[in-house]
């Protein structure tokens, strides 16, 4: 697979991946080398990771930190900062993310904070990370419950994607991820859409490629609008909701916290219905998405008395603005609408619908 250049950075993919971290650290010689993990990546992947790096007698250390999106916090953020102080990390120092979504978000966080900036590089392990959270500069942290509230769009020089990490992954994060991948057909292209439905007829073979056409699917939105300020936009189509679920189970003791895609596969369900209310996505397109989403995603029990605090949740959502909620919904599949307003009526009817799917 050939390597696609961003805004920013470089993806590489499995065969070239670690060929091209080793060049990258042969040309730049950085004073020193920090690795980011999680306690399971720590233990899966690290090991694997290390045996390729040649890191020329440059410093190498290892930072770990506890795994889970509740770990996502400012308070990790000051603990890395920290210890790349005491090692005595500086403006030449590479940070090297290697990790899921949490890992890459945090970790490109501090990079790009820390002495002002320093060069990073991403280590996608999950699929979630591969083909969302480690493309397209987006770093940071939850403000509490509230997802991705404090951050930075900064990429680093490159991602490598070793999808053999997949291995280590089990099937509810690989389910995770998928939504992200179905999210990309639904926002931008009917026959990827229709691909990733029938994964019945792929086998394992199949992934790489759709993998790779997800990651090029991101990277031409966020080529065309890198700050968001149009047509990145679409890549949040089913967060609104989704983002709002996701952070109502993460603060509710009584909940079991739902992983990313989870939520995210909730939010496109309820956020389609919303299309077929206020934009022109067809009952049957309707009828087609939801079909398609429930081949893979479970439905989950959302109580009337959840609503008032999932909606109010709503107004966090950073694509907001004069106080109204906005939403990205379809026209069609792969037809996508910005800056849509919906009262809290159609919202209500739209838990409806899902309930009774």
């Amino acid at each position: 697979m050939k390597s696609i250049q961003t805004k920013g950075a470089i993806i590489h993919f499995n065969s070239n991946v670690y060929s091209e971290l080793n060049n990258h650290i042969k040309v730049t010689n950085p004073s020193s080398i920090f690795i980011l993990v999680d306690t399971n990546t720590h233990e899966y992947c690290l090991p694997k990771f290390l045996s390729n790096l040649e890191s020329n007698d440059i410093v190498v250390e290892v930072m770990e930190m506890p795994e889970g999106e509740d770990h996502k916090t400012i308070d990790i953020c000051l603990g890395v900062w920290e210890a790349l102080s005491e090692y005595h990390a500086d403006r030449k120092s590479l940070m090297i993310n290697l990790g899921g979504g949490v890992v890459t978000d945090l970790g490109g966080f501090v990079a790009s904070t820390y002495m002002r900036g320093i060069d990073y590089i991403n280590v996608p392990t999950s699929l979630l990370a591969m083909v969302d959270a480690s493309v397209g500069g987006k770093t940071g942290v939850d403000l509490g419950s509230l997802k991705n509230q404090i951050g930075v769009i900064s990429e680093g020089s490159m991602v490598l994607i070793d999808t053999s990490f997949l291995d280590t992954l089990p099937q509810n994060h690989m389910v995770s991820g998928y939504a992200e991948m179905i999210k990309h057909g639904l926002i931008t292209d009917k026959n990827y859409w229709d691909t990733l439905t029938q994964l019945e007829e792929l086998d394992i073979s199949d992934l790489d490629q759709l993998i790779y056409d997800s990651v090029v699917i991101k990277n031409n939105i966020v080529s065309e609008d890198p700050t968001e300020k149009g047509l990145r936009k679409i890549l949040n189509f089913g967060h609104t909701l989704g983002h709002a679920i996701e952070s109502y189970f993460l603060q509710n003791a009584d909940k079991t916290p739902l992983l990313h895609g989870e939520a995210i596969a909730i939010g496109m369900l309820l956020e389609a219905y919303l299309s077929a209310k206020v934009c022109a996505l067809t009952l049957n397109e309707l009828k087609n998405i939801s079909d398609g989403i429930l081949k893979s995603f479970q439905k989950v029990q959302i109580n009337e008395q959840d609503l008032e605090v999932i909606i109010r949740l709503l107004k966090h959502d950073k694509k907001n603005s004069h106080g109204k909620v906005k939403f990205v919904l379809l026209d069609a599949i792969g037809k996508p609408k910005i800056d849509c307003e919906v009262s809290n009526d159609v919202i209500y009817e739209a838990f409806n619908y899902y309930n009774n799917l």
